[in-house]
Formats: C-alpha cells, sequence, structure tokens
C-alpha cells in the first residue's frame, strides 16, 4: 500500500511517501524476484471463480490520488509492465468535484484517465475520506455511492474496488460497501492478504518513507511481517478501543440517553 510518490512532499504526507528513487528500487526487486503483480479486480474474480493466480502474485496499491502516481510511479510500473490499483477520494482531485481537502498536489481527472489507460485499475476510496466507521448510516452511503458515481462518470466504467479510508472499517461498513455494489474491498491490517479473510478485508502492508530496501524485500518474501509491523498493530488495536467508545456515545446521544 503506497499513498504519495514524490521528492519532496508536505509534512502531513511525508511519513507516507516514498521518493520516486525509492519506488523505481522497489519495483525493480518485484521484478528481480518473479512476482506476478495484479489488480485488487482480478484478485478477487480468480479466488471467486477457483481459476489460478501468477506465481507469486502481488497486489500494488496507491491509495487517495496524489499526482506523484501519476508523474513518478507511472513510468516506473509502464518500465516493467506491472498493473496496479488506484484508490481515490473523488473529492480530493482537482476538477469538478474537489472539496479542497487533499492533502497535497493531487491528480486531476485527465492523469486519472491517463493512469486506467496504461492499465491500472481505478477503485474508489470514498468521497471525502472520513472515518466511514463513525459516520451516520446516511453519510456512509453517500460516500460510497457518490464516489462510484463519480468515477463511473469520469472513466465511463463502473469501479469494482473500494480502499476503507485510513484501513477503518466494521460489519455495518462492509455491508454498506457490499450493498451500494463494490464487488471487493481492502483494509490495511499490515499482513498479507489470505483468501480466507473475504472479500471485503483484504490486508495490505504499508510502504513508507522510512522503509529501508532490505526492509521491502524481507516484506516481500513474506519474512518477519508480524516483527516489522508490530508498532503498527499495537496503535491499530489501540485506537480501534477509541473509536468504537467514540461511536457508542454517538449513538448514545443520538438516542437521547
Amino acid at each position: 500500500m503506497y499513498h504519495a510518490v514524490a521528492t519532496d512532499p508536505n509534512e502531513a504526507t511525508r511519513a507516507l511517501s516514498v521518493t520516486p528513487e525509492a519506488f523505481a528500487e522497489q519495483m525493480a526487486v518485484l521484478a528481480d524476484r518473479g512476482l506476478g503483480p495484479v489488480t485488487t479486480a482480478e484478485l478477487a474474480a480468480r479466488w471467486r471463480s477457483g481459476r489460478p493466480l501468477p506465481d507469486r502474485p502481488v497486489l500494488i496499491t496507491f491509495d487517495d490520488g496524489y499526482e506523484g502516481v501519476h508523474r513518478h510511479a507511472l513510468p516506473a510500473l509502464a518500465k516493467h509492465g506491472f498493473p496496479a490499483t488506484l484508490f481515490v477520494s473523488t473529492g480530493w482531485l482537482r476538477g469538478p468535484y474537489d472539496t479542497g481537502g487533499g492533502l497535497d498536489t493531487m491528480l486531476d481527472w485527465d492523469q486519472v484517465r491517463e493512469l486506467a489507460a496504461q492499465g491500472v485499475e481505478i477503485g474508489g476510496h470514498s468521497h471525502s475520506h472520513p472515518q466511514l466507521d463513525q459516520v451516520s448510516d446516511a453519510t456512509l452511503r453517500f460516500e460510497l455511492i457518490h464516489c462510484k458515481e463519480i468515477v463511473s462518470d469520469q472513466l465511463g466504467t463502473v469501479p469494482a474496488s473500494f480502499a476503507y479510508p485510513y484501513g477503518y472499517s466494521s460489519r455495518r461498513v462492509r455491508q454498506a460497501v457490499r450493498e451500494t455494489g463494490w464487488a471487493q474491498a481492502l483494509a490495511v491490517g499490515n499482513g498479507l492478504a489470505r483468501r480466507a479473510q473475504g472479500p471485503y478485508a483484504l490486508r495490505r502492508l504499508t510502504v513508507r518513507r522510512s522503509t529501508g530496501i532490505e526492509e521491502f524485500e524481507r516484506v516481500v518474501e513474506g519474512r518477519a511481517i508480524a516483527r516489522t509491523f508490530a508498532g503498527d498493530r499495537a496503535l491499530t488495536k489501540g485506537y480501534a478501543v477509541v473509536r468504537r467508545v467514540r461511536q457508542a456515545r454517538r449513538l448514545v446521544a443520538r438516542s437521547g440517553g
């Protein structure tokens, strides 16, 4: 899971960014080790149908929709003939639906269309990038449906794959994602994706600015995953408790209790 690919990102995106040079080196590692990148839609379709996956399959995904995905990541992907999946927050992209919430320089729709034409699957990442497990049912459905409608309108094809903003979901959120027509969805979890996770809770591993090439190689080989992401998992579990308490308080407040 990538976010920004940038030489000089701002402070809001720096920690979860990678340099163009690091991204190119990481793609070379995948190529050298004979990994077979697939899109999210292809992975889910093959798991549903029972068709075999390529040897050593891997997903290359980008969240949010930063401009560097087009400027820096696309040439590196094209060099190796790698497909990828980009999950866009439609209200963050430059253009007619821009709400001004983007954290750094974002893609515009012409760039998104070019990415799609070059073999990048375009998925949804909500409209305004909220914590979906903290919003009302009406807001949740708006975020899911409006995002899908905008992508469909701009690209002429209905997106099939979704990624939860911040990686947060709940049974209610996953049910809404399914009911609004998304065929599969990705979380974070910082673990390897497994078929047993089901199509609406597939895990990903975070690649960030501090990820050195040796660490990246270990992760790609599936080694020391638990140790590498132990801190991330502890923070995720702790914040999950905080979010559940906040949600319970909101429900009590709405009910007048």
